[in-house]
């Protein structure tokens, strides 16, 4: 037989909570939803260029070698870093409410998403709680990915197919699972020979 909740159970009511975000940046997001649909999503394949274009005229700071393809969802621009040869591929979901780092020679692959929030289930009011994500360089995540907010991945890291990212993971590792977790080291081969990634 159920129990029936206790008279003093704590209540969670967001019926009319605020919104955690300034009016600047909800009209700043409306803007960006406009451009996004009206000239980043049906820009043709091959124009990396004029869409890092639209995200630096949004406040991203990414090389002008990065590559965003068109299907790529990026909910706040202006939080966005990417380095040099960085991609994210159609698909994949950048919720960057915090910064989202993501290092040279660095590929996100499609489906996957990078949460930069989370909300304080402890808290009646459910607050937001944004954190930063960091990816480092030469890392390589894999389909379908989750990377939770507040994580950061070490250079070299690759990440497997439909892995779920809620700690930090180190350089240099294979990692997968759900949590995902280090499994072998990675290892660069050139011709014969084999060398592991730095430490």
């Amino acid at each position: 037989m159920n129990a029936k909740p206790h008279s003093s159970t704590p209540r969670v009511d967001i019926s009319d909570k605020p919104s955690p975000h300034s009016s600047g940046n909800r009209l700043a997001r409306a803007a960006w939803g406009i451009v996004w649909l009206l000239l980043f999503r049906p820009s043709p394949r091959p124009f990396h260029r004029w869409r890092a274009l639209l995200l630096k005229l949004f406040g991203a700071r990414i090389s002008w070698r990065s590559r965003v393809y068109p299907a790529c969802r990026v909910w706040g621009p202006w939080n966005l870093e990417m380095e040099e040869h960085a991609t994210l591929a159609d698909r994949v979901d950048c919720y960057c409410v915090d910064r989202v780092r993501i290092g040279a020679h660095t590929t996100v692959s499609q489906y996957s998403y990078l949460c930069g929030a989370t909300h304080d289930h402890e808290h009646a009011r459910f607050p937001l709680r944004p954190a930063p994500i960091t990816i480092g360089r030469g890392c390589w995540l894999a389909a379908d990915v989750f990377v939770g907010p507040g994580v950061t991945i070490g250079d070299g890291a690759v990440v497997g197919a439909r892995s779920s990212v809620f700690d930090d993971l180190p350089a240099w590792k294979i990692c997968l699972g759900t949590p995902a977790r280090p499994v072998k080291d990675r290892v660069l081969r050139s011709g014969a020979a084999g060398e592991r990634g730095p430490a």
